[in-house]
């Protein structure tokens, strides 16, 4: 066999072998919830990216659903590539002898099998049907041993299938010569492509691409948002979808004594109902990442106490089952208002929002209220999370915030109707702080005038508010909204404040009455 040949063969072997190994992985994620680097390389990626270069990246690609079809697609074509790569190597040894089964194991799964395991371990544990983190990282690591074998096997066999010597009788040639093998591996490439693109049909309806960044906001704002307009914001491609019979809540870490819960254990503890805001970090002075709710669920230092953490325990890490992780002080942690819920609005939680359980922190910024929450690790000072890799932080408290919801920015408003009033309506929120008055301007800021609280909510929650405005004129009219917590500090911009501990301001639109 000449050097040419083998390396094409190899390649065409390799390539196939490796689209093979892409369908066993999707087969096991759609099937079996099992993590694969199709998903989860992504995640062990992501948190060597500045916060400030992943935004840059992120509105490069058209926002953060385009960057995570990039990715998987660009983890998909490197497998293809390396598997490719993989064959010719694989081609070339074969030119000068045979291969054994302990060899190619050894160089085409185990070897691979290690370096993946070692580069993703932190994120090993992801299991999307919400198995324990430990459970979870040894079905990480049966998928992936599967999946290489499926690689190894199959440009083992397609290889020798394709170069395997021809077999003459008187002058007659009875095996297919070696142009019509080639043909007959990429016909059995396209077959795995087309099962592999069905797969991936599959997965996309069910994926976060849909729901992703939803936000609430303008005219439909009701002080309870329902659960299926709660904004949004997810990490994964793929959301998990937990298996209540698999599902354990585990309290670990700088504790004297482990507990495990179990979901109908978790309910049978005494619950309470609280009302609180959850509000994204990266959420704009116009935008909606922003909702309220009920929740029902159990105060987490009642997990705690049971465990006792140690004395040197100063935080909380959570980790849910989609590898996502987070931090806060463990002062916080045993604040009676910080929960574990598993009621939203008086319904199991939706799979959307942390489904069977998630952490409910007031007065913290959303990513701090982990979904899908199997662990709460009890920490030393150095524990940090997911997002504070990136870098974001580092305070995570959420200043206070107004928004116009009516009218929309640029409306315009003839001077007959107006004189009869514009209604101006908003929300209001101060973290855990709540809500003393909301006031608005109509000439930028120069003079204030009282706001009408409609929904005061609690000191957990935000308010709606409200103002009838009736202009004195003709005129352009820009409108700016300011409130004030229950502490009694007076919303402000604080031009020190990095974006990634959130943005601070007024919000203002204009309005032109003609």
């Amino acid at each position: 066999m000449t050097r040419r040949r083998a390396l094409g063969t190899g390649f065409l072997a390799g390539f196939v072998a490796g689209l093979l190994m892409t369908v066993t992985m999707l087969l096991l994620a759609s099937l079996f919830g099992v993590a694969t680097p199709l998903v989860i390389f992504g995640d062990r990626l992501s948190v060597f990216i500045p916060a400030d270069t992943f935004l840059s990246l992120m509105g490069r690609v058209g926002g953060y659903n385009h960057m995570k079809q990039l990715g998987v697609s660009s983890v998909i074509a490197g497998q293809l590539l390396v598997g490719g790569f993989g064959g010719m190597i694989y081609g070339l040894v074969m030119r000068s002898g045979k291969s054994r089964f302990a060899v190619t194991s050894f160089v085409f799964v185990l070897l691979p099998l290690a370096v993946v395991a070692i580069f993703l371990w932190p994120v090993l544990g992801t299991h999307y049907l919400g198995l324990p983190i430990n459970r979870g990282s040894v079905v990480t690591l049966g998928g992936l041993l599967a999946a290489f074998l499926v690689f190894e096997r199959s440009l083992v066999l397609l290889f020798r299938f394709i170069t395997r010597p021809r077999i003459q009788i008187n002058d007659q040639e009875f095996s297919p010569p070696i142009g019509r093998r080639a043909l007959l591996a990429s016909v059995l490439a396209l077959l795995a492509a087309g099962g592999g693109a069905e797969l991936l049909r599959r997965l996309y309806r069910i994926a976060t691409f849909s729901y992703d960044g939803t936000q609430y906001k303008g005219r439909i704002v009701q002080p309870i948002t329902p659960n299926d307009q709660f904004y949004c914001v997810t990490k994964n491609v793929v959301d998990p979808q937990v298996n209540p019979a698999f599902w354990r809540l585990e309290i670990t870490g700088l504790v004297k004594a482990r507990q495990t819960y179990r979901l109908d254990r978790l309910k049978s503890l005494p619950a309470v109902e609280q009302e609180t805001t959850l509000m994204c970090i990266s959420n704009g002075l116009d935008a909606g990442l922003m909702s309220n709710a009920l929740w029902k669920g159990v105060p987490m230092n009642v997990l705690l106490n049971a465990a006792s953490p140690l004395p040197s325990a100063a935080k909380v890490r959570l980790h849910g089952v989609d590898n996502y992780t987070d931090t806060f002080p463990l002062e916080k942690a045993m604040d009676p208002t910080t929960l574990v819920v598993y009621e939203m609005d008086g319904q199991p939680l939706p799979d959307r929002h942390g489904f069977p359980a998630r952490v409910i922190v007031p007065g913290y910024f959303g990513e701090k209220h982990v979904k899908w929450i199997t662990r709460i690790e009890v920490a030393d000072e150095s524990a940090i999370g997911f997002y504070e890799k990136q870098g974001w932080g580092p305070d995570f408290i959420v200043p206070t915030r107004s928004r116009f919801d009516q009218p929309d920015n640029y409306s315009t408003f003839r001077s007959d109707a107006a004189a009869n009033g514009i209604a101006l309506r908003g929300v209001a929120f101060g973290g855990d702080r709540g809500i003393s008055r909301v006031e608005v301007s109509v000439d930028d800021g120069a003079t204030w005038r009282e706001a009408k609280l409609d929904y005061p909510g609690t000191k957990l929650t935000w308010v709606l508010w409200s103002y009838d405005w009736r202009p004195a004129g003709p005129d352009n009219y820009t409108l700016v909204v300011r409130a004030t917590d229950g502490e009694g500090e007076v919303q402000e911009w604080d031009e020190e404040r990095p974006f990634k501990s959130g943005t601070t301001g007024f919000h203002k639109i204009t309005v032109y009455v003609t």
